[in-house]
């Protein structure tokens, strides 16, 4: 993706703090780092979605890799488990907690502990690579993101269950099979 491309679809937040776009010139890693661009690290970054591939962990982890994540938390739908524990390794690398749940949200919650602005992305696609045409609303709000913060914490603690401790009850089954 060129950073043309991510300019004729998103303007600088500061400029716009509530924006969408509907189209299939971008991907969702994309729009994260460039709104982490207009932020400072270290990043924290909540996400929920059905799905993950190892295309955007492998985004995530180049990120990791740079020093400018401090803390990333990925919820996604149990229906993705068997892909999600082929990815067991990698995304132990990368993301510190992965919760289960019945989820069909696509939210990313991004902020830093030296920038004052957060930022909220509800997207159409999957963490995943996408073909299609998908739409976004990103905002600034804070109204907005402390909404979507408290729903995600909310699922998180009453509605989940850490990933870490299903594959390792999948892992004391298999031991006696």
């Amino acid at each position: 993706m060129t950073n043309r491309t991510v300019d004729r679809v998103l303007y600088p937040l500061s400029d716009k703090p509530l924006q969408a776009y509907l189209t299939n010139t971008l991907q969702v890693a994309d729009v994260v780092e460039r709104c982490m661009e207009q932020m400072s690290p270290p990043y924290t970054i909540r996400q929920t979605s059905f799905s993950i591939s190892e295309e955007f962990i492998r985004r995530l982890h180049h990120l990791r890799q740079t020093g400018k994540v401090k803390d990333i938390q990925l919820l996604l739908d149990y229906k993705a488990t068997n892909k999600t524990l082929r990815l067991w390794p990698f995304i132990c690398q990368t993301i510190d907690q992965i919760f289960l749940a019945d989820n069909h949200s696509k939210l990313i919650l991004l902020e830093s502990d030296t920038c004052p602005m957060r930022v909220a992305i509800i997207t159409s696609q999957n963490l995943t690579r996408g073909n299609r045409h998908e739409s976004a609303i990103i905002t600034t709000d804070e109204q907005v993101y402390a909404t979507l913060l408290s729903s995600f914490q909310d699922m998180v603690t009453n509605h989940s269950v850490p990933l870490r401790e299903l594959f390792q009850s999948k892992l004391c089954q298999s031991e006696f099979i």
